[in-house]
């Protein structure tokens, strides 16, 4: 039906507690119903979309469709969140580190490396370079933390150890965290520049993850298709089945290479993934920035829609939670948003929840016409009229 898929991730932007929530210790979090409690806000684009109706009785919605996915997966991070669109829910999931890596494992590290490391603990990324980084300057210790995620990160300024260096350093350590008996889902590498008490991360983190398994991008991929990831979609699925990949230094920086696309004639699908919501405002519990940085996507998103024709198709949605309000700093186990918009639709209005994320990516498939292959998921293709 449309030549081309938009499919947008505006990461962590949940709209309320999953069913199994109480098993996360998530009851009660709606990161984007506890953003806009206080009533002020200017989001009229998002409002006519209908992203507002699904935690507001006060019913907005003038353009497309708008509904509510349930997560099927095992987790609540942003692996688990996109593999679940793509097609893909793991058995097992990764495992998470609370305590901080084992000595066998820091010890196989050290030894591969030939690196000393400090930190080892559950840290926010601003604030452990704050506490360690004139440590890490002094001595060459690179610095070592996790999170509520599985993920292993590395922090270095780029003056003790070169951005090409780190990224080295974490391409080996990858090859031992990935194995079966640590199972972390993602290595990162996260340089930084400035001086004690004025720290800054720059924009050339770089990701290292597993490769997946077979999913809905591989699909496509095999059946022609141009699949384009921007932002760290390319990160996340290793760089699989990609035909252009393309890096983003923000969401603004994101929406503008966006944008760039629409004016490319491409057949087939785009994934981006907007991460300052989650990596900016949702961990470091930044309610006002939050609301802030959907405003800013809310002001730029007709550029981008006004530059779409018939043909194409475009998909809002989010891979998890990060509730600003909430205790903590973790990610929170939600629901999230689906919204589809092409200027063809001749109808608005509400679709029922659904369960699995990967009902957006069948939907993606059935456009196209391929065979889902993996079974997961179920098209919303016949309800957009």
């Amino acid at each position: 039906m449309y030549k081309r898929v938009f499919l947008i991730v505006m990461d962590s932007l949940g709209v309320g507690e999953a069913k199994d929530a109480e098993k996360y210790g998530d009851v009660g979090s709606n990161t984007l119903k506890h953003i806009i409690d206080d009533g002020i806000y200017r989001l009229p684009v998002f409002e006519k979309l209908g992203l507002l109706d699904l935690v507001s009785n006060d019913k907005k919605a003038k353009l497309g469709y708008h509904g509510i996915v349930e997560p099927a997966n095992n987790a609540k991070d942003t692996l688990n969140g996109h593999y679940e669109m793509m097609g893909m829910i793991l058995d097992t999931p990764f495992k998470t580190y609370p305590e901080g890596f084992p000595t066998l494992l820091m010890s196989e590290i050290e030894r591969v490396t030939g690196k000393s490391f400090i930190g080892n603990c559950v840290a926010s990324g601003t604030e452990i370079i704050k506490e360690l980084g004139a440590e890490h300057m002094k001595t060459g210790a690179l610095i070592i933390y996790t999170s509520a995620d599985s993920v292993l990160q590395i922090a270095a300024h780029e003056d003790i150890v070169p951005v090409e260096e780190l990224y080295s350093i974490c391409e080996k350590i990858s090859e031992i965290v990935f194995r079966e008996e640590y199972n972390i889902g993602r290595v990162i590498a996260r340089p930084f520049i400035g001086k004690p008490g004025d720290f800054t991360r720059t924009p050339r983190r770089h990701d290292y993850a597993k490769v997946p398994p077979l999913n809905f991008m591989d699909l496509m991929y095999d059946n022609g298709l141009d699949v384009i990831a921007i932002g760290k979609i390319k990160d996340i699925f290793a760089n699989k089945s990609i035909t252009t990949g393309v890096k983003t230094t923000d969401n603004i920086d994101g929406l503008m290479k966006l944008i760039d696309f629409t004016r490319t004639d491409f057949n087939g699908f785009l994934f981006l993934n907007l991460n300052d919501f989650d990596t900016l405002y949702g961990h470091r519990r930044d309610k006002k920035g939050y609301l802030n940085c959907l405003e800013e996507l809310d002001h730029y998103l007709p550029i981008f829609l006004n530059k779409l024709s018939d043909e194409d198709l475009v998909i809002f949605t989010a891979d998890h939670g990060n509730d600003p309000t909430f205790r903590g700093t973790d990610h929170t186990r939600e629901n999230v948003p689906v919204l589809f918009y092409s200027k063809k639709f001749e109808y608005y209005g509400a679709l029922p929840t659904t369960q699995t994320f990967a009902n957006i990516g069948a939907t993606i498939l059935d456009n196209f016409g391929i065979e889902n292959k993996l079974g997961l998921g179920k098209s919303y293709l016949d309800m957009l009229k």
